[in-house]
């Protein structure tokens, strides 16, 4: 195993142990993890941007097939302005419009409780953003 390949096992599995205590975490034979908070799927990854630099990359699918319209394209481009963890992506399909939040930080060397910490944060983001625009796709559904 290369050593960029063991980093990246030993934060992908302080990352599975730290979810562990909020979820069932299921690892894809790629190694990346996989889990459900409320009904927002979400996968983290580990990566390797530089030597010493190992970082873990979560990403929540908040919503999709939403009704493609202005109003909520602008509503998801207004929050994406309010500092939240991670970053918000708009992709419009044939179906309507796709949201997802992502977040990636350097986290090698951290404790179980500050990394679930961290990583629930993000999740609970993407559940609180993922209620709101639904509610909202309701309200803009022509």
């Amino acid at each position: 195993m290369t050593q960029e390949a063991a980093a990246t096992a030993r934060l992908l599995t302080a990352a599975k142990e730290a979810l562990e205590n909020y979820h069932d975490v299921h690892v894809d034979d790629d190694g990346a993890l996989t889990f459900r908070h409320s009904d927002v799927p979400c996968a983290v990854q580990a990566m390797q941007l530089a030597e010493g630099l190992t970082v873990l990359s979560l990403t929540c699918v908040v919503a999709w097939d939403l009704p493609a319209t202005d109003e909520l394209a602008q509503s998801v481009a207004e929050r994406a302005g309010q500092g939240l963890f991670g970053t918000l992506g708009v992709v419009r399909t044939e179906r309507g419009m796709d949201v997802t939040l992502r977040y990636a930080f350097p986290a090698e060397g951290m404790a179980a409780t500050p990394l679930g910490t961290l990583l629930m944060l993000v999740v609970a983001t993407a559940s609180q953003l993922r209620t709101e625009l639904l509610t909202e796709s309701e309200g803009t559904a022509t």
